[in-house]
């Protein structure tokens, strides 16, 4: 074929009948983040946070609600006043707990391929998570429901650039003592991915423990040898741990399973106005939690984090996406650089619906996630109203943007191949590459393939239904929710699950502790 013969090839190939169209290899199970990490301090800067946070746990002390978490903060060499509940935590106390607790912790999912490792410069994507509400353009916004958290921990087993299974919404039609019964079960068996368990006093956290323990096939010392869950920790800011988180880092550490301690303060609300205020506030109050950690079981898994964002001070209302939760971001990266840990950050959105600004907010605070460094970025995607709602659409709208971040992780090769002089050579001057040797032989598998945005032009966009992109999304998790199976089961393990609830709901379940 001559050169302007090639120049017009048809744009468009199918695949020979009776093939299939080739499938690209993609990987976004195991993802190490590919940017360089940003600054915001110098470095004399950090280290003065860190004294600073120091000095506030030694002197001003943090009050801890809890009586068995200050009696082990007193056997630890911490001073306590019993009568105002305030503990003061030692510089060399945080140095011993920063010295025990691992830079690297690998979590078992139920799957090996499944597995997530914790460390600086991994890359782990959580959807968002702990909302009230759920809201999608066929059924409108609504209390959480246990059907809606079922359907969530299938679209997020579905989605590979998902890696942990997070509280996602609240199933509010499931009474509160019963409910930890109800969300380990549909994690077990809906998905082969790390699952998550809520830290609302120590019955409902064995009871998760003794299910998946179970489920797992596992003897006590094995699952005690390895992190199998995890949990996340909020503290009260400002300067307390209430009676539920520290029962939870003790349980945890106890038996060796994550906590993720993420202080939330918002800026001129809980925290000091200023982000480096703000940061020196969060960083101290996670400091006091890890050291717990460590003082119940030395090198007991835990991850340093921080949701660090500020109010619209008009108004007093959560913002996400701003400048400031991006430079939060970027002082916390550098904080747990610092001190060496793993480490979880926040996106996340205040918008009202799935909208420019839920996009843009979500995006600008993922990218400070990223550029931080962050080990763990969770409400990723779907995150609506502060933390209010998860979004179905969202969620898919913002999966494209994870899936393209996650394409950005893998090795782009530039071999004699790859730098296609033969290509160039074979295609005349103002012809094209449609029909290029090179192109063919790559085409089906060269590009990434957008899960929800259209690239179409406007008039087959609009002989299709001008659908916008939370249209296109309803299809897309409609489509996921009809054809995804779950993982295989063991069904004698299903059926000791079921049997372990039935028992445990005779009996009363457990309620949450507060």
């Amino acid at each position: 074929m001559d050169h302007e013969s090639s120049g017009r090839t048809s744009r468009r190939r199918r695949a020979p009948r009776g093939e299939t169209a080739a499938k690209r290899d993609v990987n976004y199970r195991d993802l190490r983040n590919p940017f360089p990490v940003m600054a915001i301090f110098s470095e004399d800067r950090i280290a003065a946070i860190h004294e600073a946070a120091l000095t506030m746990l030694q002197d001003l002390g943090i009050k801890v609600l809890l009586p068995q978490a200050r009696e082990i903060f007193r056997r630890g060499g911490a001073k306590v006043d019993e009568a105002s509940e305030m503990v003061f935590i030692g510089r060399e106390i945080v140095e011993t707990a920063l010295a025990s607790a691992p830079r690297s912790i690998r979590c078992r999912a139920g799957a090996r391929d499944r597995d997530v490792t914790l460390e600086l410069g991994r890359l782990v994507f959580q959807p968002g998570a702990g909302a009230p509400h759920a809201t999608d353009l066929e059924r409108g916004r609504r209390p959480g429901r246990a059907c809606d958290f079922r359907e969530l921990v299938q679209l997020t087993q579905h989605f590979d650039v998902l890696h942990m299974v997070p509280p996602l919404i609240e199933p509010q039609d499931v009474v509160a003592n019963l409910r930890h019964f109800f969300t380990m079960e549909a994690q077990l068996t809906l998905s082969d991915k790390l699952p998550f368990i809520f830290s609302r006093g120590t019955p409902q956290v064995l009871d998760g423990f003794e299910m998946l323990r179970d489920f797992r096939g596992l003897s006590d010392a094995a699952f005690q040898a390895e992190s199998w869950c995890y949990t996340i920790i909020n503290t009260n800011s400002p300067r307390q741990i209430d009676i539920p988180m520290a029962q939870g880092l003790i349980d945890f550490a106890r038996f060796g399973q994550v906590s993720i301690v993420t202080p939330f303060t918002l800026m001129g609300a809980m925290a000091p106005v200023t982000v480096a205020g703000a940061m020196t506030l969060s960083h101290a109050e996670a400091l006091a939690a890890i050291a717990l950690t460590q003082l119940v079981n030395p090198g007991a898994p835990v991850c340093y984090g921080t949701f660090t964002s500020n109010v619209a001070m008009k108004s007093g209302a959560p913002a996400f996406g701003t400048p400031e939760h991006f430079k939060a971001s970027l002082a916390a990266g550098q904080l747990a650089r610092f001190i060496g840990l793993p480490w979880r950050c926040a996106s996340g959105s205040a918008a009202n619906i799935n909208d420019a600004q839920a996009a843009h907010e979500t995006q600008f605070a993922l990218w400070g996630c990223l550029l931080a460094g962050a080990t763990v970025v969770i409400h990723s995607a779907g995150w609506l109203e502060g933390g209010l709602t998860v979004s179905y659409e969202k969620l898919i709208t913002d999966l494209e943007a994870l899936q393209m971040v996650a394409e950005l992780c893998a090795e782009t090769p530039a071999g004699e191949a790859e730098i296609a002089l033969d290509a160039i050579r074979d295609v005349g001057p103002g012809g094209h590459f449609f029909g290029a040797a090179h192109t063919m032989a790559r085409y089906q598998t060269a590009f990434y393939e957008p899960l929800v945005a259209d690239w179409s032009n406007f008039g087959t966009w609009t002989e299709r239904g001008g659908l916008d992109a939370s249209q296109r999304a309803t299809k897309v998790w409609r489509d996921v929710l009809e054809d995804g199976a779950p993982p295989a089961l063991d069904p004698v393990r299903v059926s000791a699950l079921s049997d372990f609830i039935r028992k445990r709901t005779a009996e009363g379940g457990a309620p949450p502790e507060s």
